[in-house]
């Protein structure tokens, strides 16, 4: 069993920045793939941005250019830094990480809310 705790969300206003982070219990965080996803209210869950275990990136189009994912596999953290906040950035963030086809963990969520 594999968890995941997200912190670093909160209320910031449009322009802004925050940075989320995503701690794994398991070890097995370093090879596997991992990704942030985001849910708006009545809106289906989305993906902001995936990592590989080597560290190659991928973002949503909306994102690009705003966001960064990395991670730190020495600590099993993977983080988002989101800077240039626009009001439809709102949303819960989860972060997964695959552990093969169709099987994945979440983490609860941390709620980003972007003032205009």
């Amino acid at each position: 069993q594999v968890q995941l705790v997200e912190s670093g969300g909160g209320l910031v206003q449009a322009g802004g920045s925050l940075r989320l982070s995503c701690v794994a219990s398991s070890g097995i965080f370093s090879i596997k793939p991992m990704a942030w996803y985001r849910q708006a209210p009545g809106k289906q869950r989305e993906l902001v941005a995936s990592i590989t275990a080597g560290g190659t990136t991928n973002y949503a189009d909306s994102v690009k250019g705003r966001f960064s994912i990395s991670r730190d596999n020495a600590k099993n953290t993977m983080s988002l830094q989101m800077n240039s906040l626009k009001p439809e950035d709102t949303a819960v963030y989860y972060c997964q990480i695959s552990l093969g086809p169709s099987v994945y963990y979440w983490g609860q969520g941390t709620q980003v809310t972007v003032s205009s």
